[in-house]
């Protein structure tokens, strides 16, 4: 009876920091960024070995990172096993290192997501809006509220993986509550 009391208690305890939880306040970039090129830049490496984990990419990205073509932005339909991951020279075994910037047209709380094959550590604003360390077919992270204090460009830093198959790569956001829709491309910008 002590045990079933305990856990009940604990579950209301953990469901209320869910419930409660605010939304991450991201950051604007700061001075805000004159004229931006579209997209975002992207370095890739391609480390002989299997890439199983964030560190792993991070690992090749340090050792022997080069710049690719830029990302026209985040909708980076599964691929065909064998098209290459991205803009990358390669199908397999692909590390990058993707930078630049989102504008949010209004303050607000966002709801933000992202599709993912393989791994992925997304930050917007300095806040972690997404994140698996793993390999996976194409799927969803975890659904992330930001709050934006302005309307405005915030920087994006995205480390990501694929390793093996098929790849893919897509950001959805929506006001909170709202419809969440594929974020356009010209959403993002790169110096």
């Amino acid at each position: 009876m002590k045990i079933r009391m305990f856990c009940a208690a604990l579950a209301a305890v953990l469901w209320g920091q869910v419930v409660l939880a605010e939304p991450l306040r991201i950051t604007p970039a700061d001075p805000q960024p004159g004229t931006l090129k579209s997209g975002l830049s992207v370095r890739y490496a391609y480390p002989d070995a299997d890439i199983r984990t964030l560190a792993e990419a991070q690992s090749g990205l340090s050792a022997s990172a080069k710049a690719g073509p830029p990302l026209t932005g985040l909708d980076y339909r599964d691929t065909v096993e064998g098209d290459p991951t991205l803009t990358a020279e390669r199908a397999l075994n692909v590390a990058a290192r993707i930078r630049g910037f989102v504008r949010f047209d209004a303050p607000g709380v966002y709801e933000i997501e992202f599709l993912t094959n393989d791994g992925i550590d997304a930050r917007i604003g300095g806040q972690q809006v997404g994140f698996f360390d793993g390999r996976q077919a194409c799927d969803t992270t975890r659904i992330v509220e930001v709050e934006a204090p302005e309307a405005g460009w915030y920087p994006v830093d995205i480390l990501y993986f694929q390793r093996l198959g098929t790849a893919c790569l897509h950001m959805r956001w929506g006001p909170l509550g709202g419809k969440r829709t594929w974020t356009p491309d010209a959403a993002f910008g790169r110096e």
